[in-house]
């Protein structure tokens, strides 16, 4: 069966890429109630999709991205608005498994894909929350050692003795999660001690080694770096579109809350989430920087 799998790719060659795309669309649209169920502490199983009413979402209600289209983000049995972040997450998680298709080894393009969709889950739920629970940090740290060991390859390891290459990818492995948790534990220490405040939840630390733990010691440090530089990116253009619109571009979910209910307006010591900058760092990082970054830290360190 699977011997057929490079001759169907050499006649169509568009056929795998496509079927990559379709599954990111179901499992995106999966997300969207992983996403939500999570932090509420409800089962991702039962109930089925239903609306806000109480209605069970049909099937053909229920199609990634067309549903939505075709309804014009309208539940059809109480003309409710769904937001447009349902077909917004099912499409970056569909264009994000046809990357990692496209880009990686089959096998390690399958443990990207469940890679990316923890990212994107974590990403949302922090922004919705302020929190990355411990399913996607301390759970997705275990399970990025164990498909380690069970593909080498995720950490470039190629040998003719299998257990020798999963050897080496699983220590490899721990060293990002460790590394990965502990760089970001003594910068969240040093900033609490300058700024007198907790300055980073200890979220982050678990999701850094978490990382660490699928990209190794190198890539976690990459996305910590990385996801500096996207939050001052981030933090630029919100300012600026702050001072000319007079509000945040920022969903609504990531404004703290006045008293009254009115946002508060960005400014330092904003308490911005950081895990969406860490997960877009680390997507980066996995689809397109790797190669680059483990040449530069080779030739970084024949200079020592």
């Amino acid at each position: 069966m699977f011997a057929a799998f490079p001759e169907i790719d050499a006649a169509f060659s568009w056929f795998f890429p496509a079927c990559a795309t379709i599954f990111g669309l179901m499992v995106g649209s999966f997300l969207n109630v992983v996403i939500y169920r999570v932090p509420a502490e409800k089962s991702i199983v039962t109930p089925g999709s239903h609306c806000a009413c109480g209605q069970p979402i049909k099937w053909r209600d229920n199609i990634p991205v067309l549903s939505w289209l075709l309804l014009r983000g309208r539940a059809r049995c109480c003309g409710r608005n769904f937001s447009f972040r349902y077909p917004f997450v099912e499409l970056l998680t569909g264009a994000l498994f046809l990357l990692c298709w496209l880009k990686l080894p089959a096998a390690v393009a399958v443990v990207g894909w469940v890679f990316v969709s923890c990212l994107v889950c974590a990403t949302f739920i922090d922004l919705d929350h302020m929190i990355i629970p411990d399913v996607f940090t301390l759970g997705l740290g275990v399970l990025g050692v164990f498909l380690s060991l069970l593909v080498p390859a995720l950490h470039g390891q190629h040998s003719e003795f299998f257990a020798l290459a999963s050897l080496r990818a699983g220590t490899m492995s721990l060293q990002g999660l460790l590394v990965g948790s502990g760089l970001v534990l003594w910068i969240a220490l040093l900033a609490e001690f300058v700024f007198k405040k907790e300055a980073m939840g200890f979220g982050d630390v678990k999701f850094v080694g978490a990382i660490g733990a699928f990209l190794g010691w190198q890539g976690a440090v990459t996305s910590v770096f990385g996801g500096a530089v996207v939050g001052t990116v981030w933090f630029i253009v919100a300012l600026i579109w702050q001072k000319i619109a007079g509000q945040s571009p920022a969903p609504a979910a990531l404004k703290s809350e006045t008293p009254e209910g009115e946002p508060t307006a960005l400014g330092f010591g904003a308490q911005v989430p950081f895990g969406p900058m860490l997960a877009i760092a680390a997507a980066v990082h996995f689809l397109f920087l790797r190669g680059y970054v483990a040449t530069w830290f080779a030739q970084f360190g024949e200079l020592f």
